[in-house]
C-alpha cells in the first residue's frame, strides 16, 4: 500500500506594500473566509501523541466538503463577480484522492486544474498545513517553467482551499502576479 500522509516544513513572509526594489510578490491575498462545516464534529481529528500529530478522518469527509465547497466559493467569489471555476487557478489541500475526487466533481473541475496539488501529493504525501505552500510554489515554479504570464498558471484569479480539524474549510481568493522572465 501506499502511505498517505507525508513530513514537510514550509514557510511563507506575508507582508503588504512591497519595496519593489528588494521584493518580489508571488501572489496577493485579496480576501479570506473560514467556516466549521455543519454536522462535521469529530470528522477530522488531530492528535498530539509520542509518535508525533497524528489525524483521524471519517469517511464521510469527502462528502462532508462536497456540500459544503460550492457555498464557500460563491460568497468569496460573489463578491468579485466571478462564477466560473474553470476560470480560477486552484492551490487545494490535497486531504487524499477521494477528496480530490469529489472537489473536481461538485465543481466541475476540468481534469489539469488540480495538477500541482495531485503532484504534491504523490511526491510527498498530505503533509498537513505545509501543503498549501508547497503547492503554491509548485504552481509557482510550472507557470515560470512553461512561460506563463502569470504565477497562477497564467491566470489572473486564484483560489486557495483547505480544511482541516473541526471540520473547518478555508477560503482564500488569491490574485497572480505576472512573471518576469529575465531573473
Amino acid at each position: 500500500g501506499q502511505a498517505l500522509f507525508g513530513d514537510g516544513a514550509s514557510s511563507v513572509i506575508v507582508g503588504s506594500d512591497p519595496d519593489a526594489t528588494i521584493e518580489r510578490p508571488l501572489f496577493h491575498i485579496v480576501s479570506a473566509s473560514e467556516t466549521i462545516l455543519p454536522k462535521s464534529e469529530g470528522a477530522i481529528e488531530g492528535h498530539l501523541r509520542e509518535v508525533g500529530l497524528t489525524f483521524h478522518l471519517k469517511d464521510n469527509v469527502p462528502n462532508l466538503i462536497g456540500e459544503n465547497i460550492e457555498k464557500s466559493l460563491e460568497e468569496t467569489f460573489h463578491p468579485l463577480g466571478i462564477s466560473d471555476w474553470n476560470s480560477l487557478f486552484w492551490i487545494t489541500h490535497p486531504g487524499g484522492p477521494a477528496i480530490l475526487k469529489k472537489i473536481e466533481e461538485t465543481v466541475g473541475l476540468n481534469s489539469e486544474k488540480l495538477n500541482a496539488t495531485k503532484h504534491v501529493l504523490s511526491e510527498y504525501g498530505n503533509m498537513s498545513s505545509a501543503c498549501v505552500l508547497f503547492i503554491l510554489d509548485e504552481m509557482r515554479r510550472r507557470s515560470m517553467e512553461e512561460g506563463k504570464l502569470t504565477t497562477g498558471d497564467g491566470l489572473k484569479w486564484g483560489v486557495l482551499f483547505g480544511f482541516g480539524p473541526g471540520l473547518t474549510m478555508e477560503t482564500i481568493a488569491l490574485h497572480s502576479v505576472n512573471i518576469d522572465h529575465h531573473y
